[in-house]
């Protein structure tokens, strides 16, 4: 480790750096550390009117985000921003584009003439509201990865050498302590995209343990699309993405908005709980497959204006306990529920096809909602690996 050069002048953002280093361990955004460094700067006599951070971000939804901050703002405002944005007017010839093109530096005089220096908009925003300079640098991460930071004055004649040597003395620790706030949100990110946020909270705190767990009372849905592998195999490849997406979003975004949790993608079904510890979960289940079938409703009418057959699912439902936990090998686990419970939504779901019913639901489950639903009653049928047969009921949403 280099020791400290005692022969470095001091800057007025010495104390902001030392409180960088030091004094943030316990935060853990980066939009708040933001916020108040940029107030810090200015009680240390550094006349910032502006300051935004730019960061490349790991998420299906997102390209990155963008953090702001104003002269009397307590908080950054945090802009998500799209993937199709490399292409907008807004992205060309911006200071972010230049950044990522590989500038090391860029200084804007806002008060000269607007017909000499860059043209984007976002430099006519700035002369518009009275900022007179703007200076913008990389932020180095590991790993050759490059964000960006920019700051803007409205201090007459701009930034003086001082400010500028000061605002640069910020960028080694600003860029370790921002790696480390968006490195700790893409784990947290990666976990909710790929397991689910109840789990990826349990995974992150500690519960990473082969073979543990926790009973958990809930109901459990399981859903399948018909044919698929007809369809898989007579479709262009891109066109079957296509399809698995949009049926995806069409089942997964209403159980989200009531409470379910998807605990995984299995080809082209699905399986999701919803925990009995939450108030209403039967009842939310039965709203979310309402709206999913509402969903999938309007993609079917979509599908069928570009000349797609209509997709066809079996949805299986029931309640129950269930094994909760880590499964696996040594060194590869699935986060995941297991148990019998889960073993009869399957089979559940399998018998739709069998009874032209899209929703069946089982007697232990029906009994929880059939206040607030009408339910079909469909009569006992023999299940695969249950000896006694089953009472069912079919759900028309």
């Amino acid at each position: 480790m280099t020791a400290p050069d005692q022969n470095r002048p001091t800057t007025l953002s010495d104390g902001v750096v030392d409180w960088l280093t030091n004094g943030t361990r316990d935060e853990r955004f980066i939009d708040n550390i933001f916020a108040e460094m940029c107030i810090r700067l200015q009680q240390a006599g550094i006349p910032l009117k502006r300051s935004t951070m730019h960061v490349r971000i790991q998420h299906p939804q997102w390209l990155g985000a963008a953090f702001m901050w104003l002269d009397g703002m307590r908080e950054a405002k945090i802009s998500r921003v799209d993937f199709d944005v490399l292409e907008r007017s807004e992205f060309i010839g911006s200071p972010v584009s230049e950044m990522l093109d590989g500038a090391s530096e860029l200084r804007e005089n806002l008060e000269g003439d607007p017909s000499l220096g860059r043209r984007h908009a976002v430099y006519d925003e700035m002369r518009a509201k009275g900022l007179t300079d703007y200076v913008a640098w990389p932020l180095h991460h590991t790993l050759g990865k490059r964000h960006l930071v920019t700051f803007a004055t409205d201090r007459p004649g701009g930034f003086d050498d001082a400010h500028l040597v000061a605002l640069k003395n910020l960028l080694p620790v600003l860029a370790l302590v921002s790696e480390i706030r968006i490195k700790n949100r893409l784990a947290r990110t990666l976990l909710e995209t790929y397991v689910g946020s109840h789990a990826g909270e349990l995974i992150l705190a500690g519960a990473t343990r082969r073979g543990t767990g926790t009973t958990v009372r809930a109901a459990i849905m399981i859903c399948d699309l018909r044919d698929f592998t007809k369809i898989s195999d007579n479709w262009p490849r891109d066109d079957v993405i296509d399809l698995l997406n949009d049926y995806f979003d069409a089942m997964s975004e209403p159980i989200a908005r009531h409470g379910g949790e998807i605990l995984k993608f299995i080809g082209d079904g699905l399986l999701a709980i919803f925990p009995l510890s939450e108030p209403g979960a039967c009842a939310n289940l039965l709203r979310a497959v309402t709206e999913a079938r509402r969903a999938m409703a309007a993609l079917n009418e979509r599908n069928n204006g570009t000349g797609r057959a209509p997709l066809n699912y079996g949805i299986g439902v029931h309640v129950g306990d269930v094994m909760y936990g880590n499964i696996g090998s040594s060194s590869r686990l699935d986060f995941t529920v297991i148990g019998p419970a889960v073993n009869m939504a399957s089979r559940l779901e399998a018998l739709t096809k069998q009874l032209g019913r899209p929703v069946l639901l089982s007697r232990a489950f029906a009994e929880l909602v059939e206040r607030e639903f009408e339910l079909e009653h469909v009569g006992k049928y023999e299940v695969r690996g249950f000896s006694d047969a089953i009472e069912l009921f079919a759900f028309h949403g």
